[in-house]
């Protein structure tokens, strides 16, 4: 294995552990309570409860790309574009480790 490849997994586990932990405090976060609330009270819980379910599908999102990248490392199939199949560049892995494609086709898929 590549040795910048074994430093992105590293980093991959880490960010991995990060939103788990993450994911973990959003969940027991408590939004409301249980006492009677006036119509104020309650519009700004039901705000704040569609934030913490947004936050939570995007760490959700984001962990799922992670197990992605960590399973193509071990696969050996990690840093290929997956719409190209040409290598994804160093550079990028390294400020975005779970890149699913190379620049070319990201701003591709991005146009779309």
């Amino acid at each position: 294995m590549n040795e910048n490849y074994e430093k992105m997994k590293e980093k991959l586990l880490d960010r991995k552990r990060a939103l788990e932990e993450l994911i973990k405090g959003l969940s027991q976060e408590k939004v409301t309570d249980s006492e009677v609330q006036d119509p104020g009270d309650q519009a700004a819980a039901a705000t704040s409860e569609d934030i913490i379910i947004s936050l939570q599908a995007n760490e959700y999102e984001e962990l799922r790309m992670i197990d992605k990248a960590l399973k193509a490392i071990e696969d050996g199939t990690y840093g290929a574009c997956q719409d190209c199949g040409n290598p994804i560049a160093e550079k990028r892995l390294l400020l975005y480790p779970n890149a699913t494609r190379c620049i070319t086709c990201q701003e591709l898929s991005e146009e779309r």
